[in-house]
C-alpha cells in the first residue's frame, strides 16, 4: 500500500511539473522578444522554487543544504555530482545567479528546451569533441563576465550515489582559463530519485557545498592536480553525507 501511495504521489508531482513547464516556459518565451536576460533568469528561479515546493508537497521529498555560506560572492564554477533530474529542476532555487552547461539535445525539447535557450543556458554538443570544449569555454567566459556562476556536471551523465564516473575536462579547463574558483558540490538525491526512474521516494536529500578551490595563478599544467583535488573533495563530502537506508535505496537490488 505504501508503494502504491508513493507512486500516486509521484504521478501527481509529474502532472504539476508538466503544468509548471507549460506555464513558466510560455511566460519566459512571451517575454523573450523584449526583456533583458536577468528578468528571464528571475522567472527561471521562480520556476525552480515551484518545482521544489511541489516535490515536497506531493512526494514528501525535501532537502537539507549544508555550506551554502561558503559560496564566493564573485562568479565561480560549481562542479556537482549528477544523480537524478532533481539537480536540473531545483538547483536554481538553491544557488543564486547560476547558468547550466547542458547537453545540446535538451534544447530541442518543446517548451522546456526553448526556455533553457531563452534563459542563457550553455548548450554543449558532446559529439563535437574538442570543438565543443572550445565553444563551451567561450560561452562560459561570457556568462562569467556577465556575473553568473556556472554549474557543470563533470561526470557528464547521471551516476548512482555510491559510484563516481571519470571527470570530463571542460569544467576544470573553463575555471583555469577564466581564473575563477571552483566550488565542489555533493549530494545524495539518487537515493530518493533514481536515474530515469518515475517514482520519487519520501525523505530528505542532503546537499553539501565544499570550500572554494582557487585557480588564480594556475595554468593548464595544473589541470590534473586540480581535478584530483576537486574529486577528493567531493568524495570526502559524500562520505560525510553517507548513504543512509531509504526506500529508494532498498529497492536497488
Amino acid at each position: 500500500m505504501a508503494l502504491v501511495k508513493t507512486h500516486l504521489r509521484s504521478t501527481l508531482f509529474f502532472a504539476l511539473l508538466v503544468v509548471g513547464v507549460l506555464f513558466y516556459a510560455s511566460l519566459i518565451m512571451a517575454t523573450w522578444p523584449w526583456s533583458r536576460l536577468p528578468l528571464r533568469q528571475g522567472l527561471a528561479r521562480s520556476w525552480s522554487r515551484y518545482n521544489r515546493r511541489i516535490l515536497a508537497a506531493t512526494c514528501h521529498l525535501d532537502d537539507e543544504i549544508i555550506g551554502l555560506d561558503l559560496l564566493p560572492k564573485t562568479p565561480c564554477i560549481i562542479l556537482s555530482r549528477h544523480q537524478s533530474a532533481w539537480e536540473t529542476l531545483v538547483y536554481q532555487a538553491i544557488f543564486p545567479g547560476i547558468i547550466f552547461a547542458v547537453k545540446k539535445e535538451l534544447m530541442l525539447i518543446p517548451f522546456f528546451g526553448w526556455a533553457l535557450k531563452a534563459t542563457g543556458q550553455i548548450a554543449v554538443d558532446r559529439d563535437r569533441g574538442v570543438e565543443a570544449l572550445r565553444r563551451m569555454r567561450k560561452d562560459g567566459e561570457q556568462r562569467l563576465g556577465e556575473g553568473n556562476s556556472i554549474v557543470i556536471f563533470p561526470e557528464g551523465t547521471r551516476t548512482p550515489p555510491g559510484a563516481m564516473g571519470p571527470f570530463n575536462p571542460g569544467g576544470i579547463g573553463l575555471a583555469l582559463s577564466a581564473q575563477v574558483p571552483i566550488v565542489p558540490v555533493a549530494h545524495n538525491a539518487g537515493l530518493f530519485w533514481r536515474r530515469r526512474a518515475f517514482t520519487k521516494y519520501p525523505g530528505t536529500i542532503r546537499l553539501r557545498v565544499g570550500p572554494p578551490i582557487p585557480t588564480q595563478g594556475l595554468t593548464g599544467a595544473d589541470r590534473k592536480k586540480l581535478q584530483d583535488q576537486v574529486r577528493q573533495s567531493i568524495l570526502a563530502m559524500m562520505a560525510e553525507i553517507g548513504l543512509p537506508e531509504s526506500p529508494g535505496n532498498k529497492t536497488e537490488g
